[in-house]
């Protein structure tokens, strides 16, 4: 092996590594749930010549995202393959259901993380609004923040210029540990099977109906306003 092929070999992370580099960022990333996010074609790892999955920069890169959009987003796998189809064929798409657009090379990015004063300069918010928010469980409590925070906190800082404050939505923490508990249950039987990728199968299927009632909550505020 020459020497600039044995440098890119070595470059090379094995599912361990990915899982060491992204396991703090995504708790729930396991073997299983790489094998199945290659089935599903959103990423493609090389394979050793004995078979074994390696990932290059790019390719943590784009799981790295992936797993983004899934966690702060609640996007199905197939909405974000058809997202990164069209990334991947060089247009500029919108995140689904986001009023954020990224570029195509922002995939090769990594999430931000955010202090507390960095945050706040980034959405334009007082430093009271932060704290509010902070205090009305709709961001995090403690550092760093990433760019779902950022998100949240812009949003906010546009509802307070029409006089809807933190406090008037603090409601909104206790309905999603609702939903979150009634998905949970609906996935009891599935998260007790022993089968291999069942779990990643759950997880996946519970950010599947987190969208799902999200759809039905957008439906339902846009009929209380006669929109």
């Amino acid at each position: 092996m020459s020497a600039p092929a044995a440098r890119k070999a070595a470059a090379l992370l094995s599912i361990g590594q990915v899982l060491a580099k992204l396991g703090p960022e995504f708790p729930d990333l396991s073997p299983s749930k790489l094998r199945f996010l290659e089935d599903q074609g959103l990423i493609s790892p090389q394979r050793t010549p004995s078979g074994y999955r390696k990932f290059d920069a790019a390719d943590v890169e784009r799981l790295r995202y992936i797993l983004t959009l899934q966690r702060d987003h609640y996007l199905p796998l197939k909405v974000i393959l058809s997202h990164l189809d069209d990334i991947d064929a060089g247009r500029s798409p919108q995140i689904p259901g986001a009023n954020v657009r990224l570029e195509a090379p922002s995939i090769l990015g990594s999430e931000r993380r955010l202090s507390r004063t960095e945050l706040q300069a980034e959405a334009g918010a007082s430093k009271q609004l932060l704290a509010d928010a902070i205090s009305a469980q709709l961001l995090p409590g403690a550092e760093p923040f990433g760019d779902a925070a950022v998100q949240a906190l812009r949003a906010l800082v546009e509802l307070q210029r029409f006089g809807i404050e933190p406090r008037h939505l603090r409601g909104m923490r206790q309905s999603a540990q609702r939903e979150a508990a009634l998905i949970e249950s609906a996935l009891k039987p599935m998260r007790g099977r022993r089968e291999t990728g069942s779990q990643a199968k759950a997880a996946e299927t519970a950010r599947d109906l987190a969208g799902q009632i999200q759809a039905v909550r957008d439906l339902l505020t846009r009929d209380a306003l006669g929109a």
